[in-house]
């Protein structure tokens, strides 16, 4: 192993590198070498002598580098897992999150397998929402909302990889306005929209690789939240679950808001993810 070009080489280095810009470089250089060289992690650890040619040498130093700049590994490899998919991912979406899952949870939850339903992903970005509930609800319908055509086209890609593009519509449009322009009906809404407050999301790393689109909620956060519960009745059918995420904190602003447009007595509470914190408000149509 004392060629510099060795996996045990080439993986130490990295991680050395990595050290000052992730809390995971490890884990950072063993995907991206696993992703250079096609391999798998156990691979790395049983073959510590393996020679990297000189073409895998200068690409994986290259995707250290962009790494160790902040560059997020999902977008280095062009994939990320959500749930139980393999989600192709690009600059033009937001990566998704694990907090996510949980909503997809609750919605799967909601909706029997065996039952037609009709359900909505607004600001689907990747499409992880909407295409791992059409995998999982065989005679679900899918309405995916983006504001972005380049996310659009990255959630379509998602669609056709899984192999549920019949049963899914794509609309190019803001919140439910498409929706609403061809008198739409749900059973179900689901929405990971922008919450970052305005002034805070301009100092997060965040902000330098994914786009801003995705990320800024507005004055407090919740602009595009409280727009969407302004436009759910008539959508929405009476007994439909609204499943919505916005940030840690969040959560008595965000029920308050709910409350505000549809009475005090609306079936809603809040959902909290394995780290404790309001994540998700879920709402019940009057």
């Amino acid at each position: 192993m004392d060629s510099p070009n060795t996996i045990y080489h080439v993986r130490k280095n990295a991680i050395a590198r990595l050290a000052s810009s992730s809390p995971t470089p490890a884990l950072d250089a063993d995907l991206l070498l696993c992703h250079v060289l096609g391999r798998d992690r156990p691979y790395l650890f049983a073959h510590p002598e393996h020679l990297l040619t000189d073409a895998e040498y200068t690409a994986f130093q290259h995707l250290v580098a962009r790494a160790s700049d902040g560059e997020p590994i999902a977008y280095l490899l062009g994939h990320r897992g959500f749930f139980d998919l393999d989600l192709i991912v690009t600059p033009a979406v937001l990566i998704p999150r694990p907090e996510t899952e949980l909503l997809l949870e609750a919605a799967l939850a909601f909706a029997p397998v065996n039952q037609p339903v009709s359900a909505a992903d607004i600001g689907t970005g990747s499409g992880a929402l909407a295409v791992t509930f059409a995998k999982h609800r065989p005679l679900a319908h899918v309405h995916a909302v983006d504001v972005s055509g380049n996310a659009l086209a990255v959630a379509q890609q998602n669609a056709e990889k899984y192999a549920v593009s019949g049963r899914i519509t794509w609309h190019h449009g803001s919140l439910l306005e498409p929706l609403i322009a061809q008198s739409v009906r749900l059973d179900l809404l689901m929405a990971n929209l922008p919450y970052i407050p305005r002034d805070v999301v301009q100092e997060l790393d965040v902000s330098r690789h994914e786009p801003m689109l995705a990320l800024d909620g507005g004055i407090d956060g919740l602009d595009l939240i409280r727009e969407l519960l302004g436009q759910m009745r008539g959508v929405l059918r009476p007994g439909g679950l609204a499943l919505l995420e916005f940030g840690a904190g969040q959560g008595a602003d965000v029920l308050a808001a709910a409350r505000e447009r549809f009475g005090d007595d609306l079936a809603a509470h809040i959902i909290y993810d394995y780290a404790g914190h309001d994540r998700h408000l879920h709402m019940l149509m009057p």
